[in-house]
C-alpha cells in the first residue's frame, strides 16, 4: 500500500499490512474509515451476507458448507438426492463465479438452480426438529474472531442485517448454536414452510439469490426506514450481487464496502477491487472488520 499522509490511521492498524488484504483506493477508505468513527454506534448499522462472508470458505483446503450445502450432505436426504443436489451445484456454482459472464446472464441460471434444489428438498419431506442435529454434525465454521465481532455490536446496540441466499432455517440454527443469535440481529432469507407436523412443503416469500439482492433489499425498506438514523453502512459480502444488499437504505451517509474473495482469485481480484474498497483474500478471519469496529466503537 502507497504510503501516504493522508492514510494515517490505516498505517497504524497492522491487521492492514496482511498480504490478504487489498485496496485500490487507500486514501478513500482511511476518509470513510474517519467519518464512521465520527458517527460512532448510533449512525452506525451492518449490512452481510452469510455464507462465506461470516462462515468459512475452507479450512485446512477443505470446503466448508454453505446453509444449502449442509442439507445437501446430510442424513435427511436420500442418497439418490444427495447426488441430484451435488450434479446442480456442480452444474451452476461455476456460472455463478464465472469471470466472463454478466449479472445478466447468470440471472436466469440461478433462478434455475434454487427452483430445483428447493423442490428436490420438499419431495424429501424435510423435518424441522431433524436441523440443530444436522447443523451440529455439520462442517460449518464461522469466521475466526466471529465472537468478538457479534459481542461487540451488541455491546454497542449497533443494528445487524444478515442477508443471505441461503437457508433461514439453517443460517438461525448455525448462529444459535455459536451463541450470537442477539437480539441486535436481523436475518432475511429464504425460510422454509412447514406444515403443522413440522415437516417442509415450500418456502414462504420471495426466493432470494446470489444475483437479485438489490430486490430483496428494495422489500425490506421499512426495516431500514426505522433505522433512519442509522446512516453509516459497513457492508460485507463474498459476490458481487451482494454490492445491492444496502439498496434499500433511504439516507446513506457513508458506506464502506469490504469483499471477501475466496475463489478464482487471478481472474476476479480487479473486478473485486472496483467494486469493493477492501477486499480480503483468502481470508478465513474476521480481523479486518473487527479492527475497524473497535476503532469505531
Amino acid at each position: 500500500m502507497p504510503l501516504s499522509h493522508t492514510i494515517a490511521l490505516i498505517e497504524k492498524m497492522p491487521e492492514f499490512e496482511k498480504s490478504t488484504v487489498h485496496i485500490k483506493d487507500p486514501e478513500r477508505v482511511e476518509q470513510v474509515i474517519c467519518d464512521l468513527i465520527k458517527g460512532g454506534a448510533p449512525k452506525l448499522q451492518i449490512i452481510t451476507d452469510f455464507d462465506m462472508t461470516l462462515s468459512k470458505f475452507a479450512v485446512n483446503g477443505k470446503r466448508c458448507p454453505t446453509c444449502h450445502n449442509i442439507i445437501d450432505n446430510c442424513k435427511l436426504v436420500t442418497e439418490e438426492c444427495c447426488k441430484k443436489l451435488i450434479q446442480l451445484k456442480d452444474t451452476y456454482y461455476p456460472i455463478e463465479i464465472d469471470p466472463h459472464l454478466t449479472i445478466e446472464e447468470k440471472y436466469p441460471f440461478m433462478v434455475e438452480w434454487y427452483f430445483k434444489s428447493h423442490t428436490l428438498l420438499v419431495e424429501q419431506r424435510l423435518q424441522k426438529d431433524k436441523l440443530p442435529e444436522v447443523v451440529r454434525e455439520s462442517d460449518v465454521s464461522l469466521r475466526e474472531g466471529y465472537e468478538q465481532f457479534f459481542d461487540r455490536l451488541l455491546q454497542h446496540g449497533v443494528p445487524v442485517f444478515i442477508f443471505s441466499a441461503g437457508l433461514g432455517d439453517v443460517l438461525e440454527e448455525i448462529i444459535r448454536q455459536a451463541g450470537v443469535y442477539h437480539n441486535n440481529v436481523k436475518v432475511v432469507s429464504n425460510f422454509m414452510d412447514f406444515d403443522e407436523n413440522g415437516v417442509i412443503r415450500g418456502f414462504k416469500g420471495e426466493l432470494i439469490h446470489v444475483y437479485n439482492k438489490h430486490d430483496g433489499a428494495l422489500r425490506n425498506t421499512e426495516y431500514f426506514r426505522q433505522l433512519k438514523d442509522n446512516c453509516n453502512i459497513i457492508l460485507m459480502g463474498d459476490s458481487l450481487g451482494d454490492l445491492n444488499m444496502a439498496d434499500g437504505v433511504p439516507n446513506v451517509e457513508n458506506i464502506l464496502k469490504i469483499g471477501f474473495l475466496n475463489d478464482k482469485v487471478e481472474e476476479r481480484l480487479e473486478k473485486y477491487m472496483d467494486s469493493y474498497d477492501i477486499v480480503l483474500v483468502k481470508d478465513e478471519s474476521l480481523e479486518v472488520p473487527n479492527s475497524i469496529l473497535q476503532r469505531i466503537l
